[in-house]
């Protein structure tokens, strides 16, 4: 478990930005370990833990149910697991089309309770990523803060896999000014999830409010 150093990376790369790492949450992504990493996670002091898999989560959920954590969904969600996932996470981080917004609606209203969401914006344009288009959040953002059970926090991205430090800066830094254009005084979009295990330095000098991280923290995974 590699917490400390990863914490003293999240300070340097806050100090370069001029910035307070208490600023900055870190997700620890249990994706594909075992539930004993997970408490791992929280003997360190990582109370936010981020799955991808809906059955593998509400299986972890289950078999802790007293976890003294905050699960966030951080996948791709499909319509068809929106009434399984309200209320059971603190955080969405993907909500990417109007059509996933209404089902998150219809399940938060059917249980009672209002979701927080994140809208995930596919910056670098990719193909193959999920997530709304840039010029496409302004649509989904009008949409979703209309809906009385869903509340959005702010917006995710996935920068391209590259060690190109030029393009994961202009990924996130994009998604930065996103935020601003967006933002009004009803709906601040505070959050910015953004950076995972290979660019989180960046993301961090960029405005992050949240990392994504996993294999930095535990290694590689089991499955």
């Amino acid at each position: 478990m590699n917490a400390a150093p990863v914490r003293s990376r999240i300070a340097a790369a806050a100090a370069r930005a001029g910035r307070s790492p208490d600023d900055v949450r870190i997700v620890a992504v249990t994706k594909g370990h075992p539930l004993d990493r997970a408490r791992e996670a929280v003997a360190e002091g990582l109370l936010d833990l981020g799955e991808n898999r809906v059955q593998e989560a509400l299986g972890k959920q289950a078999e802790w149910p007293d976890a003294p954590v905050r699960w966030h969904l951080i996948g791709h969600l499909q319509r068809n697991k929106a009434k399984l996932v309200v209320g059971r996470f603190v955080l969405i981080h993907s909500l990417d089309s109007i059509r996933l917004a209404d089902a998150l609606e219809a399940a938060a209203a059917s249980a009672g309770v209002v979701q927080d969401v994140l809208l995930e914006v596919n910056v670098g344009r990719e193909s193959q990523k999920t997530g709304a288009l840039p010029d496409e959040a302004p649509l989904l953002l009008a949409h979703a803060v209309a809906l009385p059970h869903l509340a959005v926090r702010g917006l995710m991205t996935i920068a391209p896999f590259t060690g190109d430090v030029a393009v994961q800066r202009r990924t996130f830094r994009e998604l930065r000014l996103l935020r601003d254009s967006l933002a009004t005084a009803d709906c601040d979009l505070a959050a910015l999830s953004m950076g995972m295990s290979g660019d989180f330095e960046v993301a961090v000098e960029e405005g992050a409010t949240m990392v994504r991280l996993g294999t930095v923290l535990f290694g590689e995974r089991t499955s």
